[in-house]
């Protein structure tokens, strides 16, 4: 299920990652203010838990896509059947953990063909989570993994894309890895995006947008530097012009 998504706009390309906790009417003022530089709006773990899947609807009524972030990793019918709920609010891609397994990606790609089918709405982008950003060698290690991070992201890329799935979400550092190993029309959503003086946060294997759309990224996600700039929609307007 290989797409390409070539000829977007950097409007298009640019996730702003809603992940605010003061409130819904705070995280509707972000997609406002935002709105004539940003298209597509990620709903994650915390955004979705405090405010429940009605955000997702009222995000769409503003007339914006939504990439919901819930990595979901459970059984097989467990995550096919909560994608299913992804399709039926109509989110323009989601994703999955890749470590669910094959047979988790494989069923939740055949539940998303046949609600697609069934009920005629949109195909979804699906993504696989391959290793969080927040993570190092040295934290796969204590895990009880023996390979190094990238060679763990190229593994999971493969079986994600000899699952079905339509991409994978990875640090930029991985980028032309995968896409050796995966081809160019597999799609790379890339978070961890940060400017180049920052390093003091949770993430560790970290790029600028520059470095990660020369790179070959195909969406990058961005939060903190938006949402901490002194003028965000200023640095929004930087970030698409890089």
């Amino acid at each position: 299920m290989m797409m390409s998504i070539s000829n977007k706009s950097p409007e298009e390309m640019l996730i702003f990652a809603l992940d605010v906790g003061k409130g819904v009417e705070e995280a509707l003022s972000w997609v406002e203010r935002l709105n004539d530089h940003i298209e597509i709006f990620k709903v994650g773990k915390e955004a979705f838990t405090r405010y429940g899947p009605s955000i997702i609807a009222l995000i769409q009524e503003r007339g914006k896509k939504i990439f919901l972030d819930l990595k979901f990793h459970d059984i097989p019918h467990t995550v096919a059947g909560a994608a299913e709920g992804a399709v039926e609010h109509g989110v323009f891609m989601f994703n999955v953990h890749a470590l669910g397994g094959k047979e988790m990606m494989e069923k939740t790609v055949s539940a998303v063909r046949g609600i697609v089918q069934k009920k005629g709405l949109p195909m979804p982008i699906i993504l696989a989570v391959t290793v969080l950003t927040s993570l190092n060698d040295g934290d796969l290690a204590r895990m009880g993994f023996h390979c190094r991070t990238h060679e763990l992201v190229v593994r999971l890329a493969r079986l994600a894309q000899d699952s079905g799935i339509s991409g994978v979400v990875a640090s930029a550092d991985d980028i032309d890895a995968i896409r050796e190993a995966c081809g160019p029309d597999f799609i790379v959503v890339t978070p961890g995006i940060r400017d180049a003086a920052e390093t003091d946060d949770d993430q560790k294997r970290t790029s600028t947008a520059r470095s990660a759309i020369a790179r070959g990224a195909d969406y990058i996600v961005v939060g903190r530097p938006i949402r901490n700039a002194e003028n965000p929609v200023q640095k929004v307007i930087q970030i698409v012009r890089e």
